[in-house]
């Protein structure tokens, strides 16, 4: 069975429960191999938004990587992976990643993976949308970014937070093409 390796990267925008939603969906799985970097903000608002600890939520990973750790292994491109996911995406993250500004190893990495042509899928979670917003996730997208909103589907009929974070998570999943039964498909 062929492993794949993915980046997940946690930035400071609220949703920090879709991230701990992909975590947990890969944690403990032989096809995946988790390599994860939480920005310094994202730290702040997991402490704001749940009871995790950052360790806490990356306790399956295989890897964790100091943001500011520019020679970990994902700021290279000779360093394989299947690709990456910014999620929850800042607009600071959006606005680094489609402008090429890789001050840090998560927009490192993904200038990166877009440079390598992998998937890059970015999950912004803000609301309402400014044009400087808009500019920024159409350049993205323009570069070879998949941009998937912070926007979950009622038609699995969620009972729950988790419900909502659990579906955002697996068409996150679908776009790199790691299988998941996160929730029930429209039409089964």
């Amino acid at each position: 069975m062929d492993k794949k390796r993915i980046i997940l990267a946690i930035t400071g925008a609220s949703g920090t429960v879709y991230a701990t939603s992909i975590i947990k969906a890969v944690n403990g799985r032989d096809d995946v191999e988790l390599h994860v970097i939480i920005s310094d903000a994202a730290k702040k608002v997991l402490s704001l938004e749940t009871d995790l600890s950052p360790d806490a939520l990356t306790a399956g990973a295989t890897a964790v990587h100091a943001p500011d750790n520019i020679a970990a292994p994902p700021a290279s491109g000779s360093w394989q992976h299947d690709g990456m996911i910014i999620c929850p995406c800042s607009m600071a993250s959006l606005s680094a990643v489609a402008n090429g500004y890789g001050h840090n190893l998560i927009h490192r990495a993904a200038d990166v993976t877009l440079k390598e042509g992998k998937k890059l899928v970015l999950v912004p979670r803000e609301t309402p949308l400014s044009t400087i917003h808009l500019k920024n996730m159409l350049a993205a997208r323009q570069a070879g970014a998949i941009i998937l909103p912070a926007c979950p589907g009622f038609y699995h009929r969620p009972e729950s937070i988790e419900d909502l974070a659990d579906h955002l998570a697996g068409k996150i999943l679908d776009q790199l093409d790691i299988p998941h039964e996160l929730f029930a498909r429209w039409g089964e």
